[in-house]
């Protein structure tokens, strides 16, 4: 039986390691704080609080796995939190399980576009902020050791939705000057993905773009959720958001992992929100 390490067991994570283990996977998941680790104690695999940023915890694991998912989050921490738990944490992780298949869950950030074109993963990289440029590093540290990158869109699913949040609180406001377009991914179509690729014969050395079918304009967002939940339109104006990973206007496409045969339960803004995330809410 195929045995996975989940490091970094949160929103994402969870999910992925209830999935492989529905999959007949011997899961066994990391957390780093033991509070984290307590509330996930019943689950039915293993889950420990295990620092992936602190070389000799790492090391001092003496279990050994098929398949690596490092999908350990910033917490929306700073540069420096970033080098240490994406970079760090990946150069711990391969050194380590030197062998096993390591995946490196990115984000479709390290596109920088602006000009709301379509790009696909042989398009050009270049983050405007440190932490995108140290996604870009932990991407091709992974590479180069014969792992696979999963380029995340904005996750949402089920208690997580900014978009929905701000609509909701009344924080909302379009600004027609800066309408961009929002790549969106649920968080059970990401586990999905994850097992996909390595329930298959793994691609080594290769990218995929994990996101839904539809890029959607922000006011499109907003605009639906007003229709759906009969609330009155965000108001106009200047947008003074900035985005942690710098800011882009571009449509990301799953073309490439669509090829090979995965197909997203919620293709769609519309179809998330309807299906999974209103409700989550207290939408319907």
């Amino acid at each position: 039986m195929a045995r996975i390490l989940i490091a970094g067991c949160g929103y994402v994570g969870q999910a992925t390691a209830d999935l492989f283990h529905e999959a007949g996977w011997t899961v066994e998941g990391w957390t780093c704080s033991r509070e984290s680790a307590g509330r996930l104690a019943g689950k039915p695999y293993p889950v420990y609080a295990l620092d992936i940023t602190n070389r000799v915890q790492v090391c001092t694991r003496a279990a050994t796995f098929d398949a690596v998912i490092h999908c350990a989050s910033s917490g929306g921490g700073d540069a420096d939190t970033y080098h240490q738990i994406y970079l760090n944490g990946a150069r711990n992780l391969l050194d380590r399980f030197n062998g096993s298949i390591v995946v490196f869950t990115s984000s479709s950030s390290v596109y920088a576009q602006t000009d709301g074109s379509w790009v696909t993963e042989e398009s050009e990289t270049k983050p405007t902020r440190e932490t995108g440029r140290t996604l870009l590093e932990t991407e091709n540290l992974v590479l180069v050791h014969g792992g696979i990158v999963a380029r995340l869109a904005g996750i949402y699913g089920p208690g997580r939705s900014a978009l929905l949040s701000k609509f909701l609180s009344g924080e909302a406001t379009v600004d027609p000057e800066c309408d961009r377009f929002i790549n969106q991914v649920h968080r059970d179509d990401i586990a999905a993905a994850l097992l996909f690729l390595l329930d298959r014969q793994p691609q080594e050395k290769q990218i995929y773009n994990v996101v839904d079918d539809q890029p959607i304009r922000q006011s499109e967002c907003y605009r639906w959720l007003a229709e759906k939940l009969n609330r009155p339109l965000p108001s106009v104006g200047k947008s003074t958001r900035r985005y942690k990973r710098g800011d882009s206007n571009k449509r990301v496409s799953n073309a490439k992992l669509r090829k090979l045969g995965w197909t997203p339960r919620y293709p769609s803004f519309a179809d998330a929100m309807k299906k999974s995330i209103l409700a989550s809410f207290g939408q319907f």
